[in-house]
C-alpha cells in the first residue's frame, strides 16, 4: 500500500485528490493508498445526493464567504478546517473479499481505525452505520463515507481533534436522517473532540495496513489532479 500524507491549499484540491486515487487504482490494479490530509481553511462539503437547500446554513456560509462543495461519496454534510483530520483508504475489493459488503466494509475498516486510535490513546467505538464515538455520552468524532469502485472502494472519514465545534452549528441545519444513538441532539450536545496526537495516529493506521513511508505526489497524481479540477 502506498501512502500520501499531504494536503492541498484549496479545499477542491484536497477533495479531487481523493478521486485521483481511486482512479489511477482502478486503472493500474493492484495498487492501493493511504492518505492523510488536513484543510487550512474552513469550507463544508455535501455527500453525493446531499441537498444543500436543506442542509447548509446559506446565510451564515455567504456571510463568511465559505465554500460549499460536494464529494462523489455518500454520507452526510459537513464542516471542515483545522483540526479536522481526514483518512483516506483506496482499497481493493478482489484482496479483501468483506469490503464487497457494504455494512461489513464499515465495521471491518472501522475497527482499524478504532485499534489505531486506541494506539494512539483513545479509547472509541462504532455506531452504525458509519461513525466513530467516544466516552459514556456516546459523542460523535468521526464520520466516513464511501464511493464504489468497480475493483476498488475509496473509504475516508474525518477526527475531529481540535476543531472549532461552534462552526458545524454554525454553518449546518440538522439533519433529516439521523442515526439511531445521536437521539435527536443538537450539534453542540452531539459531536466532540478526541485528545490525539494525529502524528502517533498516523504511525498506527499506516503499520496496521502496512503503509509503505509517505511520499509525494507522483508528476503523473498531479497532472490527473489538474484533469480532475477542469
Amino acid at each position: 500500500m502506498q501512502r500520501r500524507d499531504i494536503s492541498f491549499p484549496t479545499p477542491a484540491e484536497n477533495i479531487a485528490f481523493d478521486e485521483v486515487l481511486l482512479h489511477l487504482a482502478e486503472k493500474n490494479e493492484g495498487c492501493e493508498f493511504l492518505r492523510f490530509w488536513e484543510s487550512s481553511k474552513i469550507f463544508i462539503v455535501l455527500g453525493r445526493i446531499g441537498q444543500q437547500e436543506s442542509e447548509v446554513n446559506a446565510i451564515m456560509a455567504q456571510r463568511d464567504n465559505i465554500p460549499v462543495l460536494r464529494r462523489s461519496s455518500g454520507g452526510g454534510t459537513v464542516v471542515q478546517g483545522p483540526g479536522c483530520l481526514n483518512y483516506t483508504l483506496v482499497l481493493s475489493k478482489q484482496k479483501h473479499p468483506v469490503l464487497n459488503d457494504l455494512r461489513k466494509s464499515y465495521q471491518w475498516i472501522s475497527a482499524k481505525i478504532i485499534e489505531a486510535l486506541r494506539g494512539a490513546g483513545v479509547e472509541s467505538y462504532f455506531r452504525p452505520t458509519s461513525d466513530l464515538a467516544t466516552g459514556p455520552g456516546e459523542k460523535k468524532f468521526s464520520g466516513n463515507a464511501q464511493r464504489r469502485g468497480r475493483q476498488y472502494i475509496l473509504h475516508h472519514g474525518t477526527i475531529l481533534y481540535n476543531f472549532d465545534l461552534t462552526l458545524i452549528s454554525r454553518y449546518l441545519n440538522m439533519p433529516t436522517d439521523i442515526p439511531e444513538y445521536r437521539k435527536y441532539r443538537a450539534h453542540t450536545d452531539f459531536v466532540t473532540n478526541i485528545p490525539l496526537d494525529p502524528g502517533r495516529f498516523k504511525t498506527h493506521l499506516a503499520q496496521i495496513f502496512d503503509a509503505s513511508e509517505s511520499q509525494l505526489p507522483s508528476a503523473q497524481e498531479l497532472s490527473f489532479l489538474k484533469e480532475f479540477l477542469k
